[in-house]
């Protein structure tokens, strides 16, 4: 049996704990994905990451603790979600052209009794995207379900000149710090299952 409910359908979150050695049942849930008025960035991804986790533990058997996460790419004051159409990744793409952002990946914790959360901040630069690569990235298909119109881990590598702090949470989930709250819920990971 599986040792933790995953709350997404994103196969780079489950193919991340995966990597880590942890054993998931997939259990995506449906949720508004809004920005609340004046919330910041920090308090958006924490916000969802947490609801995540509680409505995927809502719907478990309750004997699993169950994970939530949620990424954002942050501009300035512009939180940029998943891109709606090309307009929109183009746009998106544009705006992050030569510059450098930060994307803030928070993962959330939850045995229903407790909930814990953790937000990593990775700041990435940039080089210049041109309207034409922007446009051939969008017809590509990787942007449409990639916060930002991004994916690191793809096609999207290619635009990044250098990052600085955790490549994983780019991609979805920073894996030291699951690790870490993995291991507060009892929930083993790759080092725990190793025997003599």
């Amino acid at each position: 049996m599986a040792d933790l409910i995953l709350a997404s359908a994103s196969p780079r979150r489950r193919e991340l704990l995966q990597q880590i050695g942890v054993h998931v049942e997939t259990m995506p849930v449906d949720l508004d994905e809004s920005v609340l008025p004046g919330e910041s960035a920090r308090d958006f991804v924490s916000r969802l990451a947490c609801e995540k986790a509680e409505a995927g533990f809502a719907r478990s058997d309750g004997r699993r603790p169950a994970l939530g996460s949620d990424t954002a790419v942050v501009l300035g004051e512009w939180i940029m979600g998943k891109p709606t159409c090309e307009a929109d990744a183009v746009a998106m793409l544009q705006a992050l052209s030569g510059r450098l952002h930060q994307v803030m990946t928070a993962v959330a914790v939850t045995d229903g009794q407790r909930t814990a959360v953790e937000v990593v901040v990775t700041d990435v630069h940039f080089n210049a995207i041109s309207p034409a690569q922007a446009q051939a990235y969008w017809e590509s298909g990787e942007p449409c379900d990639k916060a930002g119109g991004y994916g690191i881990q793809g096609l999207g590598a290619i635009f990044v000149r250098h990052i600085s702090g955790s490549y994983s949470a780019v991609v979805g989930l920073p894996l030291s710090e699951t690790a870490t709250l993995l291991s507060d819920f009892n929930v083993p990971v790759w080092q725990h299952r190793q025997t003599g």
